[in-house]
């Protein structure tokens, strides 16, 4: 279990104080976050500050994914980096298929129900990005390379084109990409799994 730590004072300064003096820690070591409460009658307003150590995120993802690995029976070692706010796990295994899945359907499970083990135990909003042996990291490369193509055929053409459904992070990344292209513009479609997004030409 993640320890979380919350105090609360007049100011959100004071109650961030209280917290740094009992962990022994700077505010780069902690994740924070604070909530004001409007004071009722006899009760005065307040700020609660609620805080979690980032080494203890990390054993705490360490942790999750040696369970995993005992529920799958299968040796996953992880790499754990927190770089650009966000925790990039990396599981390597010699049986990166399974843990893939088809088109990366056990992957993206496994992000997701990581993610909300750490949004409950935390109560704070964390980044979570799960790979196994760059799949994602290909994949990314893949659709990037794709649409650029797709991209050169409708400023050719004019004619709109309409991709496969994917995810929301995917869908996002269509849109960046397509973002580049003064005479093209994205939408997205559908619900559930048939989201997806259409590329069209228009008159600048």
């Amino acid at each position: 279990m993640l320890e979380v730590i919350k105090e609360e004072a007049k100011t959100k300064e004071e109650a961030l104080k209280i917290i740094l003096s009992k962990t022994q820690l700077t505010e780069e070591d902690l994740f924070l976050k604070s909530e004001y409460v409007e004071g009722k009658l006899f009760k005065p307003s307040k700020y609660i500050v609620t805080a979690l150590k980032k080494e203890d995120v990390k054993k705490y993802i360490d942790e999750y994914i040696k369970n995993l690995s005992k529920l799958l029976n299968i040796d996953i070692d992880c790499e754990i980096l927190y770089t650009n706010d966000t925790y990039n796990v990396t599981l390597v295994s010699d049986n990166n298929s399974i843990l893939i899945g088809k088109e990366g359907k056990t992957l993206n499970a496994i992000q997701t129900l990581l993610k909300q083990s750490l949004k409950e135990a935390a109560q704070i909003s964390l980044k979570i990005s799960v790979d196994v042996g760059n799949y994602k990291l290909k994949k990314m490369k893949n659709i990037e390379r794709e649409v650029k193509e797709l991209a050169k055929e409708v400023e050719k053409s004019h004619l709109e084109v309409s991709l496969d459904p994917m995810n929301s992070y995917e869908r996002r990344l269509v849109h960046n990409i397509i973002n580049e292209y003064p005479n093209l513009e994205t939408e997205s479609f559908g619900d559930g799994k048939d989201r997806h997004v259409v590329i069209r030409y228009v008159e600048k």
